[in-house]
Parts: structure tokens; C-alpha cells; sequence
């Protein structure tokens, strides 16, 4: 029991140090309105959501080239990507962690903010 607790803590540390990790690689690459939210206790598929915006087909690319990228050269698994730059969504799932990365009229379109607004936010970068 109590090395099972301490696996679940462990799990959580790391989760929540893939999406803080992401949110930096995406803040590098200058994606705007990023934010992390803590989804634990109003998500059944997920711990963490980052959710950020690029302004060109090109810059949604770079975030997600590089999110990944670092991510993978950190150990983490992913577990699948969807999404293209053209389509103005691209999604990461990195497990506990999932990454969206949208163009700006794709998020205003389906305001996963809105969507998750019973989620804790843990950053909020403009």
C-alpha cells in the first residue's frame, strides 16, 4: 500500500513536470495565450492539459516539432499525435499529459478554455 502511494506521487511529479516542460518548449518557440491546467479531478483521460496558439501554419509547426521533440529527448512516451498545422490543431498525447496546440481562430471556435473551466489552472502565460 504504501509503495503504491508512492508510485501514484511519483507518477503525478512527473506528470505535472511533462507539462510544465511543454509549456516552457512552447513559450520558447513564442506560442501565445499558453495555459496549463490541472484536469486531475474533471478528467477521466488525463492529469495535465497545456493548451497554446500560434499565429501561422509554420509557427504551429515549430511548437509542435519541438514539444515533441524535447519531450522524447527527455524519455517521455508519446503516444500518439493528431492533427496537421493546415487543419489549426495539433494534439499531443504524452499519457497523463496532453498537449493542444492551436491556431488562433481553431481555439476561439472550440474554446477548450470554456470547456475545462472546472479544471485548477496552474499557468496562464499571454
Amino acid at each position: 500500500m504504501f509503495r503504491q502511494r508512492l508510485d501514484e506521487e511519483k507518477r503525478v511529479l512527473e506528470a505535472i513536470e511533462i507539462a510544465r516542460r511543454a509549456a516552457e518548449v512552447a513559450a520558447d518557440k513564442q506560442a501565445s495565450e499558453i495555459v496549463l491546467l490541472d484536469v486531475r479531478d474533471v478528467c477521466s483521460f488525463a492529469d495535465y492539459l497545456v493548451i497554446c496558439s500560434g499565429d501561422s501554419d509554420r509557427q504551429l509547426e515549430a511548437i509542435w516539432e519541438d514539444v515533441r521533440g524535447a519531450l522524447k529527448r527527455d524519455g517521455v512516451s508519446i503516444h500518439h499525435t493528431e492533427g496537421t498545422a493546415d487543419s489549426g490543431w495539433i494534439v499531443i498525447d504524452a499519457g497523463e499529459v496532453v498537449v493542444h496546440i492551436f491556431a488562433t481562430v481553431r481555439r476561439d471556435y472550440y474554446q477548450l478554455d470554456t470547456l475545462w473551466e472546472k479544471a485548477v489552472p496552474l499557468v496562464r502565460l499571454q
